[in-house]
């Protein structure tokens, strides 16, 4: 039997067939919010990582950062303590012992060093000091003081802005795995979710969305277009799971998209969720794409949210699940015709009393039901004092009656 495919591993985007390697589609957005992006040949390209030194240390990794950071302080010593051992060479404390040192216990390169570690991490076992003997000594752990001050600031700073960096607050914002395409009002509507997974929330956010179309030459030349999605609702207050709609409409670039278009198109869905921190005031942004595979026609998400009896219950293993409903598979545009060429319903004979048709006859069985369903009719009737009081029929088919006795001033034109 003649073996068509080949096995693939589950990073790789395409496979292998029979006539050659399938063409993988990369995206421009990967789904962790990271671009799928390569920089070659910038110009001045160190000379920006050095200006810029601060961001630089930020967007590195720790493992490099912390190599860096040893480094400073290991040869920052090492500097420092090659300063001690010369003046101590200068003042001759090395081969004579009986003279007045600069440096007390430095007769040693070892000792030198030591002395300099001391004086910048300020431990100070009590055996090693300055002397007034040599000023040079003293202005070099003047300088070094001061350079352990900025090398400590520095430090911290890039420590704290590190671990505070929008990318870590940004992975507790998350989007839905797919995007579902369904009827919202009367109108096609592209929606997807966004939730927040930590307890602290956000302060508030602004929603966008845009179409990323790459069109790519023959020349190898590749042309990138953007086209901008019209959410209904952008600011949001992120307090529980939402889900944001984007209405296809005249002028949205899915308009004339159907579900044979959508499985045939060749475009990125890039959407961006742009927020404030409610703990540390900081602005973050996560981002996410769509691609054509990944947007369901005819889906709605399920709901996440219950109530209960003190508090409002989000169920986040339901985040990502969506359910199957009835949608056209047409595009909006002969959706919207369609729904156009529908006959309008007929007035009613209130407003319209002309255009009323003629009434149908009734069957005896339906008079017979209308005169159980009409209401009794009251008569009444003016009797003299003499004669009898007078019984009011209610109905015929009745065998009781009630009855109702009027006052003798009462006339005829009055009742």
């Amino acid at each position: 039997m003649h073996k068509q495919y080949t096995s693939v591993r589950p990073a790789d985007d395409g496979g292998k067939t029979e006539n050659g390697p399938q063409p993988k589609k990369y995206r421009y957005i990967r789904k962790e919010g990271s671009s799928n992006v390569v920089f070659r040949h910038v110009p001045e390209e160190w000379l920006l990582f050095v200006t810029d030194i601060f961001t630089t240390l930020v967007e590195i990794r720790w493992r490099v950062m912390f190599l860096i950071f040893a480094l400073s302080y290991i040869l920052s010593w090492l500097f420092f303590g090659i300063l001690f051992w010369v003046i101590a060479l200068a003042n001759n404390d090395i081969k004579d012992h009986t003279t007045e040192p600069c440096v007390y216990e430095v007769r040693s390169f070892t000792a030198a060093f030591l002395f300099s570690l001391e004086t910048q991490t300020t431990i100070g076992y009590g055996f090693r000091g300055m002397s007034e003997n040599c000023m040079s000594a003293i202005i070099i752990v003047t300088i070094q003081d001061v350079i352990s001050c900025f090398i400590d600031t520095f430090v911290i700073g890039i420590v704290v802005a590190k671990m505070a960096s929008a990318r870590k607050r940004a992975q507790t914002v998350g989007f839905s795995n797919c995007a579902v395409i369904n009827l919202c009002n009367g109108y096609l509507c592209l929606s997807w979710r966004v939730g927040d997974f930590r307890r602290h929330h956000l302060v508030e956010g602004t929603a966008r969305a845009q179409i990323v179309h790459s069109t790519v030459h023959a020349t190898g030349k590749m042309d990138l277009t953007y086209e901008d999605l019209v959410i209904q609702q952008r600011d949001i207050i992120l307090v529980t799971p939402t889900t944001i709609f984007h209405r296809i409409e005249p002028g949205s670039p899915l308009y004339k998209l159907s579900l044979v278009d959508l499985r045939k198109a060749d475009f990125e869905l890039v959407v961006s969720f742009t927020y404030t921190d409610d703990s540390t005031g900081m602005l973050h942004q996560t981002r996410t794409s769509y691609t054509p595979a990944e947007i369901l026609w005819g889906h709605l998400f399920q709901e996440m949210i219950r109530v209960s009896r003190r508090h409002y219950r989000v169920d986040y293993t339901l985040f990502n699940h969506t359910a199957k409903v009835l949608v056209p598979e047409v595009s909006a545009e002969e959706y919207e015709h369609k729904k156009q060429l529908r006959p309008s319903p007929r007035h009613s004979p209130r407003h319209s009393p002309r255009s009323s048709p003629r009434p149908s006859p009734r069957s005896p069985r339906q008079i017979h039901t209308e005169t159980l369903l009409k209401p009794p009719t009251v008569t009444v009737e003016l009797v003299n004092d003499s004669r009898p009081e007078p019984t009011v029929s209610t109905s015929q088919t009745d065998n009781q009656h009630d009855t109702l006795t009027l006052p003798n001033d009462l006339t005829t034109q009055e009742i």
